[in-house]
């Protein structure tokens, strides 16, 4: 098969569409002809060199697809061959085929394309681990969302919204604002040339802060929260390390949770599988209906994965970049 391999890290450059050995299912895992895969803000980091692979995983780079079952292993029950699924990945998905864990597999809703629906596996989870499992939005609360305009915004603002909750999103654009708006948002802030706090803060404080920045934000998030409210922080694109003022927190009775899903074990409490087993129950017949979508910005060759990559460091999208297989 073909996937996108790298000799070395670097820029965009260092992508390169080669052959590489076929995937072979184990224990509890089918082979995917992967349909398309979708670039995330990891991939970018892991290209760089800065974020190391979990034990095990692929070093192809990708960390959801959508296809369709070619192989399955020993173990498996409830999937079989032809089945149009998408799929949350430890990697691999930038590539023609994928190996993945069963009890990854989601299958394609009812009503989305199959290459569309590669653009919902991470997001999905990523929200509902972060801003309802763990965090525990609930109706009436306000979510902050940080880049509202990105995969993981767009989707979060849609969750919460069909929770119930009141949502305020951040992002660089009046053009992303407006779209952020038409989700569903109801406090839309530029960051460019508003504080996101004064905003906030007038609007009665931020029950849940779902967080991209790391360190640059934290002393602000922490400004913003209402009393008793959680951050959750799910990037670091502002730093790793912030200082934390335990007064401010203690004042508020305030949390600040940090959270990857990509390291998480396969199987377990806190495992891939139990949140991808909650997003098919309590996502999947949202996005059936019609009320939560896909958000596609463009679609490109998986050979041109590296001007995906250039799109995310622009910052240029609203909603997923979509690598599809040709």
């Amino acid at each position: 098969m073909h996937a996108i391999t790298q000799q070395s890290p670097g820029g965009p450059e260092t992508l390169v569409w080669a052959e590489v050995p076929d995937p072979v299912a184990g224990d509890g895992e089918v082979v995917l002809d992967v349909v398309a895969s979708a670039v995330n803000r990891a991939d970018l980091l892991q290209r760089e060199g800065n974020y190391p692979v979990p034990p095990g995983a692929s070093e192809v780079l990708g960390l959801e697809c959508s296809g369709v079952v070619r192989e399955v292993g020993p173990g498996v029950e409830g999937w079989r061959v032809g089945d149009e699924v998408c799929a949350l990945l430890a990697g691999g998905g930038y590539a023609e085929r994928v190996a993945v864990p069963a009890a990854q597999l989601l299958p394609r809703p009812a009503g989305v394309e199959l290459a569309a629906a590669a653009a919902l596996p991470e997001v999905a989870c990523t929200v509902w681990s972060n801003v309802f499992m763990q965090a525990g939005l609930r109706s009436g609360e306000l979510l902050l969302v940080h880049g509202g305009g990105s995969g993981i915004g767009t989707m979060a603002i849609q969750l919460a919204v069909r929770a119930g909750a009141r949502v305020a999103t951040t992002a660089g654009s009046a053009e992303k604002l407006a779209f952020c708006r038409e989700l569903g948002a109801e406090i839309t802030i530029n960051y460019r040339d508003e504080d996101f706090v004064e905003v906030v803060r007038a609007a009665g404080g931020a029950d849940v802060v779902l967080d991209n920045m790391g360190a640059a934000y934290l002393a602000r998030n922490v400004a913003a929260l209402a009393p008793d409210g959680r951050i959750t922080v799910i990037g670091m694109q502002g730093g790793r390390k912030g200082e934390l003022d335990l007064g401010a927190l203690l004042a508020k009775r305030g949390s600040v949770y940090a959270a990857g899903l990509r390291g998480r074990p396969a199987q377990g409490p806190h495992g891939k599988a139990a949140v991808v087993t909650a997003v098919r129950e309590h996502v999947w017949p949202d996005v059936e209906a019609g009320r939560v979508r896909p958000v596609v910005h463009t679609r490109l060759p998986m050979a041109r994965a590296a001007d995906g990559h250039r799109i995310l460091e622009e910052s240029s999208h609203t909603g997923k970049v979509l690598l599809v297989v040709e």
